[in-house]
């Protein structure tokens, strides 16, 4: 049994997300300990409990200790199994906090998998439902033989209620393209969703956003594209997320190997809508100017995935999170990452 000091480094939840998912495909069981330690609030979440439920009925795994605010963790997977399964979060957990757990044993199952997910869409630290569709997914979806997300409805802390469908069908054989992704090549396009609740929309939130965000990224010599919408909430909320797409060839988008950088910024009370646009756009502009083809929150997400493959890639930033979920992966997996902190370059 692999034992994990879950306060090592950034010391939180993805940890045990990450954990989850390697101990499923890899087959090796874990013990954490020291969950979350030192925060204000230590031991396991909510969400992670639903991580653990659902690969239990994903995997026919078992656990121990899997109740809120315990600091340990037993799990031991089994089979992944081929099935449509319905998850319901509660309130606004995030279902992209719980796909850090469930995207990769179902890229490995062997058949394919329907999840469907009722959670929050859109929430502070996680990566929100657009992000996850229009940056992660295309940049993942080679290590599958077809992946699609659909949003149902979105869903706003505290009541959540968003609903997702996700539909995998995994490869074959196995056998998983290296990424090497060292180079920003050409800025195509900046596109970006700008969302709000319906009961937003007299105040013209989402256009507000919208419009805000797009006069700082005009500075870029492309195309810009920002819907903006709404959408009947159980929660008031908006949001927007943007993504700049390049290439290697001026006019031609590589689709099955895309290089894309993303950012977002969340509304809230009291903030103005303009400037939850600025902030998103000032991020990816930052993103953009690293001449990175990686963006930091994608990076930690495509840890496990480099791991699997081989390669490299460079980011716009090494943070503590990357560095842990690392340090996850290497306790899983027979890899050893290399760090060119001075480059930014990440290499399995």
């Amino acid at each position: 049994m692999i034992k994990i000091d879950a306060s090592h480094g950034e010391g939180g939840g993805q940890i045990i997300r990450t954990a989850l998912a390697l101990s499923t495909i890899t087959g090796k069981p874990f013990e954490a300990k020291n969950i979350r330690h030192g925060r204000k609030v230590s031991g396991l979440k909510a969400q992670h409990i639903k991580c653990v439920d659902s690969l239990e009925k994903l995997a026919d795994a078992k656990s121990r200790y899997n109740i809120i605010g315990s600091e340990i963790l037993n799990f031991t997977p089994g089979k992944i199994k081929p099935q449509t399964l319905t998850i319901d979060i509660g309130t606004a957990g995030s279902i992209s906090l719980l796909l850090q757990s469930l995207l990769l044993p179902c890229i490995l199952a062997d058949d394919k998998i329907i999840l469907k997910i009722k959670g929050g869409t859109s929430g502070k630290w996680a990566m929100p439902y657009d992000f996850l569709a229009n940056v992660l997914i295309p940049q993942i979806k080679k290590f599958t033989e077809s992946i699609d997300i659909k949003l149902e409805k979105r869903g706003y802390y505290p009541k959540g209620g968003g609903k997702i469908i996700l539909k995998i069908k995994p490869l074959e054989k196995k056998e998983f393209p290296k990424f090497n992704r060292l180079d920003q090549e050409n800025l195509i396009k900046i596109k970006g969703i700008s969302h709000a609740s319906k009961k937003l929309q007299h105040a013209e939130v989402a256009e507000r956003t919208a419009k805000s965000a797009k006069v700082l990224l005009s500075r870029f010599d492309v195309p810009i594209d920002i819907r903006a919408e709404y959408a009947d909430t159980l929660s008031p909320g908006s949001g927007i997320a943007l993504w700049a797409v390049f290439s290697k060839d001026k006019d031609e988008i590589d689709v099955k190997d895309p290089i894309i950088l993303g950012a977002d910024a969340l509304g809230e009370k009291g903030k103005k809508s303009e400037k939850v646009g600025r902030e998103a756009a000032n991020k990816l502009i930052k993103e953009i100017e690293s001449d990175a083809p990686v963006d930091h929150h994608t990076a930690d997400n495509l840890i496990p995935f480099l791991a699997l493959a081989g390669g490299k890639i460079k980011v716009s930033k090494i943070t503590n999170h990357t560095k842990t979920n690392i340090w996850v992966c290497e306790q899983f997996l027979d890899k050893k990452f290399n760090l060119d902190e001075k480059n930014n370059i990440i290499s399995v």
